[in-house]
């Protein structure tokens, strides 16, 4: 086992020390206390079975036989969560089949990042996550169930669902995939047209007929953001079927996993096995290594965070930096390469990944999963006998070297995300998809106080020159920290001019970003007084990525001395929706902390 994973991993034990134990003696405590409906009054269980057919209540009233809750982020807006409509109805089936029933507990929304990317709706996105985590809560909270299924897949509803499924650790979990939609458009085309389209080039209609052909059906997106990287954290995390994320939507084999799922969770139950006791330490540094392995989402070094918050783990940056080290690039998908996940899927998919990993030492092996104990339960390949699905001896060496290498001939010696340092405060960059050429920058900044501003001077003609934007007052607390993925066009199309350009700014990159050198995340946030609040148009700024750092050149006195301008920021309160995320935006934690409302187990806020 690499040295460095081993002593990242243990300093995480013992910096989580105290509150793991709190964590895991509550799960202890909720175990002895067992589900609620033997003790129910009979006007209480007859709420509870009312619905269900006769089949299901004489299974519920003989209270030997398990029911199981379902979870779903299911609505029709979302490709990915479409499928999910015919889910609750297959995992019932089946269950009964094996002698147990099961009731969708809630739903949770889900929004789609694509639709609101640019629109006021953005705002609320990450603080949706928080909302699911919630939302999980009070599906569970009627304490009539014996497991759980998770239907989630995109951007914050899988790190919400999964916090709030820790704060029901007693209870066997799973969560179940969609899916993807078969490929469309090619990605590197869709980008092309997208940069036309900024610099006016193609009209609106032509761009639509492109999205449309990349965006076509039913199913997961297929570029790998963050919602297939979270697909990719489940597998690492043991906490889905193995090889199963990338099964495209509507098939016999995607059917078959599915009740899968349903049989697996019944032998969990049986098992005694849940998910808090599951999942641990070294469950969350394989997580972490999957996203570095595979060039995933940088949306992870804040959902990550929050997540293992949820199981009493404390994660930092600086776990993700050191990890990132020593873990090699393995995968090129776009936006770091052309292949999308149906490319990865058939190039051996998470199989060969994970086998590469185990055999380097650069992955933990010894960690508990749906599937038993053992990593090694992942190198495996879903195949159809007949109606149903079995597990086969899975690739462990890639069919496709242009999508999965090898640890011995990586894309790329070091993992895909890294931190950033320097007087204006610790930030995180996506390098999986730079190139050599954008490592070292330095410019003069140019500021923006939103997005809209520099789109306006990118329209007006007024970037055609070297810079780095600072778009500030984009963190949680200012606005609910959006992505800003609309940015890359206008700034990928100056770029391919060969303008040496860059991003530094307290909000968030889609998961789909990559290309533009992009200094995320930035911490302490302007709304904070973080430095990103005295930066004036002007202003040298150093981009090193090589050495992790990112400077402001100014003298530190003149930079002491001035004042913070506090821009406007009203509008962020106000319309759709964004009343009612006050609360949080004023309670809200640094993005280092995870951007969210909930504490560490153990601690109190101030």
């Amino acid at each position: 086992m690499n040295e460095i994973i081993k002593n990242v991993t243990q300093n995480i034990i013992n910096r989580s020390k105290k509150s793991r134990k709190i964590y895991l003696d509550r799960v202890q405590k909720a175990k002895k206390q067992t589900v609620n409906r033997k003790t129910l009054g009979c006007s209480n269980f007859a709420h509870a079975i009312a619905p269900m057919n006769s089949e299901e209540k004489n299974s519920m009233t003989s209270e030997t036989a398990p029911n199981m809750a379902i979870i779903t982020a299911y609505n029709d807006m979302l490709s990915a969560h479409e499928p999910y409509s015919i889910y609750p109805s297959l995992l019932k089936r089946e269950l009964l089949k094996n002698g147990a029933t099961a009731q969708v507990a809630g739903g949770v929304p889900a929004m789609c990042d694509g639709v609101t990317q640019s629109q006021p709706g953005m705002e609320l996105s990450l603080f949706s996550r928080d909302n699911i985590a919630m939302g999980t809560a009070i599906g569970m909270s009627h304490n009539v169930y014996d497991g759980a299924f998770y239907l989630g897949v995109c951007d914050k509803i899988v790190p919400g669902l999964l916090i709030g499924a820790l704060q029901f650790g007693h209870l066997p979990s799973i969560f179940v995939p969609a899916g993807p939609m078969p490929s469309g458009i090619s990605n590197s085309q869709k980008a092309k047209v997208r940069q036309e389209f900024a610099q006016g080039k193609v009209d609106k209609k032509a761009l639509l007929e492109v999205e449309s052909k990349s965006y076509h059906s039913s199913g997961t997106c297929t570029f790998y953001g963050t919602a297939n990287s979270n697909q990719m954290l489940l597998e690492m995390m043991g906490l889905q079927l193995p090889n199963s994320s990338f099964v495209n939507t509507n098939t016999p084999l995607r059917d078959a996993l599915t009740r899968k799922a349903a049989q697996t969770l019944v032998e969990l139950k049986k098992e005694g096995k849940v998910i808090g006791e599951m999942i641990d330490e070294k469950s969350f540094v394989n997580a972490i290594i999957g996203l570095m392995a595979t060039g995933g989402s940088s949306n992870h070094t804040i959902h990550l965070i929050a997540m293992a918050k949820a199981a009493g783990i404390v994660l930092t940056w600086d776990d993700f930096d050191e990890l990132s080290k020593v873990i090699p690039l393995l995968c090129k998908m776009y936006p770091n390469g052309s292949a999308d996940v149906n490319h990865f899927r058939d190039a051996g998919g998470m199989s060969v990944v994970i086998s590469q990993l185990i055999d380097a030492g650069l992955v933990h092996k010894d960690v508990e999963t749906v599937v038993g104990f053992g990593l090694e339960n992942f190198v495996v390949e879903p195949r159809l006998d007949g109606n149903e699905v079995v597990f086969e001896e899975g690739a462990r060496v890639s069919r496709d070297k242009d999508i999965i290498s090898t640890v011995q001939k990586p894309f790329f010696n070091e993992g895909g995300i890294k931190l950033l340092k320097g007087n204006v405060g610790r930030s995180v960059i996506k390098t999986s998809a730079l190139k050599d050429e954008h490592m070292i920058i330095e410019a003069p900044a140019i500021v923006f106080n939103s997005q809209e501003e520099l789109q306006i001077a990118f329209k007006a003609g007024e970037l055609e020159k070297d810079f780095i934007a600072v778009v500030r007052y984009q963190g949680p607390k200012s606005n609910g920290m959006p992505e800003l993925h609309g940015l890359m066009p206008p700034l990928g199309s100056l770029q391919d001019r060969g303008f040496k350009v860059a991003i530094l700014t307290d909000g968030r990159m889609s998961g789909a970003s990559g290309k533009v050198p992009s200094a995320i995340h930035l911490t302490p946030e302007a709304s904070d007084g973080g430095v990103i609040a005295k930066i004036n148009t002007g202003d040298l700024i150093k981009f090193d990525v090589e050495n992790g750092e990112v400077s402001l050149i100014v003298d530190s006195v003149e930079l002491e001395n001035r004042e913070i301008e506090l821009p406007d920021v009203s509008s962020n309160v106000h319309g759709f929706g964004r009343e009612l995320f006050s609360t949080i935006r004023a309670n809200v934690g640094s993005a280092e902390n995870g951007a969210t409302i909930f504490d560490l187990v153990g601690e109190e806020r101030a």
